[in-house]
């Protein structure tokens, strides 16, 4: 088998197999309303100060319609507030709820002991190897989109 096909059949298995396992990892009794999609629109508004629509949806590459779409079934859940711009009332701010910040870290642990349990397997040489391939592998699919 060349090295072309192996590549091609490894990564379609990895990015299948995290989304599997970043499903069930979200998918707990708690969170059984929540879908990777509302868990990924969360991670990019962040636990931290509100966010305008506009910055979250070019984080997340998405139209600000589409993020929309997303933050009303997230205020509807109660994970995500929306408020007006002191400053300019047409500005819409976003931000995590309490259960939203739960769910935050949550999602951010599953993340960390991913990577830890990856990286507890490569010595120091691979993890570097391997950082640096993920670099140029990332801007190849920035550059192709």
């Amino acid at each position: 088998m060349d090295i072309s096909h192996t590549l091609n059949e490894v990564l379609v298995k990895l990015f299948r197999d995290i989304n599997t396992l970043e499903e069930r990892a979200i998918r707990t009794e708690e969170y059984r309303d929540v879908t990777t999609n509302d868990m990924h629109v969360m991670e990019a508004i962040g636990p931290d100060e509100a966010k305008n629509m506009t910055r979250v949806a070019k984080e997340l590459e998405v139209t600000t319609g589409t993020l929309t779409i997303s933050v009303n079934s997230l205020v509807k859940k109660g994970y995500v507030d929306r408020t007006r711009s002191e400053e300019d009332r047409r500005v819409v701010l976003i931000s995590l709820s309490g259960k939203g910040r739960k769910a935050y870290f949550h999602h951010r642990r599953f993340h960390e002991e991913m990577i830890n349990a990856i990286l507890r397997e490569l010595s120091e040489e691979e993890q570097r190897v391997l950082e640096q391939a993920l670099f140029k592998l990332t801007r190849f699919f920035r550059e192709v989109s």
